[in-house]
């Protein structure tokens, strides 16, 4: 399968406010990934929020343009939290604009992708290793069982079981060929 749709992602707060640092919004993330991906808007294939921002491994679906499910997620997570937040939160302050991509271009590409996500709380000193940081792919994924719910693991659609991807140690691949 062509890498063509899959795409390493990343999206600061707005002034890098360390929001994920508290659990709740952290938690309300990984809720709104999992909600998105439920509805098959995207196939998340790794992930992890960090303080201040998110890193993501993503295909959209055919009929979703990647900035469609950026929209989709930060959007999501704005309406949600801002209840529970500042003025400016409730303003729609939550996020600064845009976000940066990069086009997996092959399978190569796609491995550095995925451990640098993987890692990123390691390097950041947030944990010893990925698998327990709890805000990540990598602690979802973990023999011990999902931490939040898991966005690997959920009950319905599994991430293991979506069409054109296979499950290859302990990682989602997009299949080759047809």
């Amino acid at each position: 399968m062509p890498f063509d749709r899959t795409f390493f992602i990343t999206t600061v707060t707005w002034q890098r406010t360390p929001l994920f640092r508290h659990t709740q919004p952290a938690e309300l993330m990984v809720d709104v990934l999992e909600h998105y991906r439920e509805q098959k808007k995207y196939a998340l294939h790794e992930f992890v929020i960090m303080p201040d921002h998110l890193h993501l491994l993503l295909t959209p679906a055919a009929d979703i343009s990647l900035e469609r499910a950026v929209q989709l997620i930060k959007g999501g997570f704005s309406y949600r939290i801002g209840k529970d937040m500042s003025a400016n939160a409730k303003r729609g302050l939550v996020w600064q604009e845009s976000f940066t991509n990069h086009r997996i271009r092959d399978e190569q590409d796609y491995k550095h992708h995925a451990e640098y996500i993987r890692m990123n709380p390691v390097r950041a000193r947030l944990a010893g290793t990925p698998e327990l940081y709890p805000y990540s792919s990598a602690a979802c994924g973990t023999a011990a069982g999902p931490s939040h719910g898991g966005l690997i693991s959920t009950p319905g659609l599994h991430v293991r079981e979506l069409p054109g991807f296979t499950w290859k140690s302990g990682h989602l691949w997009p299949r080759r060929g047809s």
